[in-house]
């Protein structure tokens, strides 16, 4: 295989301010901004800060059955609260879990290998921000180790974490991206998200089947087109 080796990371974005331009031929370089580590390394709630009870959560949930005609009343909907609230804990688990340490154990017996490693077809399911209606998919991630490698079903771990949280696709691409890049210093990071949203299939304009493709590329990924096209050949396979 073609491998792009580097004896050191690529640079930071660009600090370069369009005043600072010698010349109208030299356009400043962009690239994506940077997330705060802050955001994506711990788990987001924090014991210090003060959080709704079971029991308010639970009334919440009756009230908007019955803001919806419903009688929360009838036999049906009596253990409708707990059984909701119940399942909030079981989707929204990644509120409570560290993707800093889902990556924290790497190994070094790689007998020196060089190229990127490449986790396709990993499923997720999620939750849109905007109407709390569930977005699923795949995700395929790739990264360039530097002399350590981390075990591959972290790769789904660190996805699924960031997935059982309020997200949109676009900021759930960029944290796989970041968390990798940060933890891991590869020389590079590839994420690649096809999903369909059911806030668009079923609801709305009601587009069944639409699906929606969002990529993230650091490093070699993004310094480097034949890097990208590579790691996309190898994810959409002879049969895609």
């Amino acid at each position: 295989m073609d491998a792009l080796i580097k004896s050191i990371r690529p640079g930071k974005p660009s600090e370069v301010k369009p005043s600072e331009v010698k010349s109208p031929d030299m356009a400043p370089e962009t690239r994506p901004a940077e997330l705060d580590p802050a955001e994506f390394l711990a788990a987001a709630v924090r014991a210090d800060l003060p959080r709704p009870s079971r029991a308010e959560a639970e009334q919440a949930v009756h009230t908007l059955l019955s803001y919806i005609g419903e009688n929360p009343g009838r036999e049906g909907l009596l253990d409708t609260p707990r059984r909701v609230v119940e399942a909030f804990d079981e989707l929204y688990q990644g509120y409570h879990q560290c993707p800093a340490e889902v990556l924290d154990r790497t190994f070094g017996e790689t007998a020196g290998y060089d190229d990127f490693v490449l986790v396709r077809d990993i499923e997720f399911t999620s939750q849109c921000e905007h109407h709390m209606m569930p977005f699923y998919g795949r995700a395929h991630i790739a990264y360039t180790p530097v002399e350590r490698v981390v075990g591959l079903s972290k790769l789904a771990r660190l996805t699924d974490i960031f997935a059982r949280r309020l997200q949109t696709q676009e900021h759930l691409t960029a944290q796989i991206a970041a968390a990798i890049d940060e933890v891991l210093k590869p020389r590079g990071v590839a994420v690649l998200i096809e999903a369909e949203h059911t806030c668009m299939s079923v609801r709305g304009v009601a587009k069944h089947g639409a699906m929606t493709f969002t990529s993230r590329f650091t490093g070699m990924f993004r310094d480097n087109p034949a890097e990208q096209q590579r790691f996309l050949s190898l994810v959409r396979g002879p049969n895609r």
